[in-house]
């Protein structure tokens, strides 16, 4: 049972935006960037949520490598595409404008794409396709990052962590929501686990020596320092498929890529070669398909949700209580959290703390 303190949505919502705008963030992409964090959190996906606040986003402001207003650039468009330069903003309120004009393109064309360059992480992928999938349509997007997953075979860090993500609507309570990085393990993951003390479960990292490490905090240290990798999903060599993950972690990189014209593999390291700290300049992509062009939505619906409940309704292995289907567990965690609030452990009720005396804000925490 989970005995960590709560804070209530609305308060941590309306901290974040304050503290965002103590950061130089226009109130309104303020408000984009918190309820992207906060969907992560509500979704029960805490390595993308409030976790990631400071060391993410606000730590990336002070030491310059995140600018806290977004210039949006359309450098090219056509009915049904859009490219989007975001000169080093949020990429949390660039890809939510892209969406926005993309929904749009679907409604009228059936189809519609689009791509950002010059980005810098825009949170939990999910976000995006659920936003497509709000209005009647379905979401596809994924995005590159820093280099910490090694190809098959190779213990390097070359590519990012690379989420390929879809949502669907169905005709049940929720959509599905397939939403996960290409590796083993994401970054986000082994972060939490060094925050709360815990192990890397083994066989998720391969070391310059081809072996595996399961202390996270030191992951975390070794990774950055090129002397450890995370694995692609089916992990180490073919045998366990590790192939296929390699596969869709190197699409992911492509596409985020060539779709702009943008950096890619080392040269989202995040680092200049003498080690000083620079610009990330991500690329993402996102594809919006409206079923209303094809035998229609309700007709689509009807379908995916009687797919999900016959996978859900088949034999289970001995000892398993259930099956799922992408997406029904972050609506459970949803259904659990949304009276109680955002679980907050020691380490981040620290940083809240620090955060609100450093800019006098008005807050008191039940934590306290």
């Amino acid at each position: 049972m989970d005995k960590r303190p709560c804070v209530p949505w609305d308060t941590m919502n309306r901290f974040m935006i304050d503290v965002f705008k103590a950061y130089g963030v226009p109130e309104a992409d303020a408000a984009i960037c918190a309820d992207v964090l906060l969907e992560s959190d509500r979704r029960g996906i805490e390595s993308h949520g409030c976790n990631r606040f400071k060391p993410i986003y606000l730590d990336r402001i002070e030491n310059g490598t995140l600018l806290p207003v977004t210039e949006m650039e359309i450098v090219k468009e056509t009915p049904t595409t859009l490219v989007m330069d975001a000169h080093n903003g949020l990429g949390m309120v660039a890809s939510y404008h892209i969406m926005e004009r993309l929904i749009e393109q679907a409604r009228a064309y059936g189809m519609a794409g689009g791509s950002i360059f010059n980005s810098t992480h825009y949170g939990i992928a999910g976000y995006w396709t659920t936003m497509a999938e709000k209005a009647g349509m379905i979401g596809i997007t994924g995005t590159n990052a820093r280099p910490s997953v090694a190809p098959t075979f190779g213990v390097e860090p070359m590519m990012g962590t690379n989420p390929l993500t879809f949502t669907l609507p169905t005709d049940e309570a929720f959509p599905f929501n397939f939403d996960c990085a290409t590796s083993t393990v994401q970054n986000g993951k082994i972060e939490y686990y060094a925050r709360n003390g815990q192990k890397t479960p083994p066989g998720l990292v391969v070391t310059r020596a081809g072996g595996t490490m399961t202390d996270s905090g030191e992951i975390l240290k070794q990774m950055r320092a090129g002397q450890c990798a995370l694995l692609p999903l089916g992990g180490l060599g073919e045998e366990t498929g590790g192939y296929k993950g390699y596969g869709f972690t190197a699409i992911v990189e492509i596409l985020s890529a060539a779709l702009s014209g943008g950096p890619y593999l080392k040269a989202l390291s995040g680092k200049n070669p003498d080690g000083s700290d620079c610009m990330y300049r991500l690329g993402h992509f996102f594809f919006v398909i409206n079923p209303e062009f094809f035998m229609g939505l309700e007709t689509f619906k009807e379908t995916a949700g009687g797919i999900c409940r016959q996978l859900r309704a088949s034999e289970k292995a001995p000892g398993a209580e259930r099956i799922y289907t992408a997406g029904e567990k972050e609506w459970e965690a949803w259904q659990s959290r949304k009276e109680k609030g955002v679980p907050v452990g020691e380490s981040i009720q620290k940083e809240l703390i620090a955060l609100r005396d450093k800019f006098s804000l008005p807050y008191h925490f039940d934590f306290e």
